[in-house]
């Protein structure tokens, strides 16, 4: 699984990240996960099954969706972000995978 979150500077999510690695070592989740500012991030979405969107950026979903073709692109829950829960991140991703 290829996740990739983006943000408004790309800063706001670096510790997500690291959480997120670790939850999905510890679940057996073979993942690569990077956070990237925004507008790079619509450049790379060719490299990666998913992008989630910070809370902060909800805005940008529309523009979002039409760089990643069939992708999923979801916004992250702001309650999941602010609290940095990267195991309900992480189910999110592997829900919207699922759906796609």
């Amino acid at each position: 699984m290829n996740i990739l979150l983006a943000c408004n500077a790309g800063m706001s999510t670096s510790l997500l990240v690291q959480k997120m690695r670790k939850e999905a070592a510890s679940q057996g989740v073979e993942a690569t996960i990077e956070a990237k500012p925004l507008n790079k991030a619509l450049e790379a979405i060719g490299d990666f099954d998913i992008l989630m969107l910070g809370p902060q950026i909800s805005y940008a979903k529309k523009d979002a969706e039409s760089f990643a073709g069939d992708k999923p692109v979801i916004v992250i829950p702001m309650a999941d972000y602010g609290r940095m829960n990267a195991k309900g991140i992480i189910a999110e991703a592997t829900k919207a995978l699922a759906n796609k």
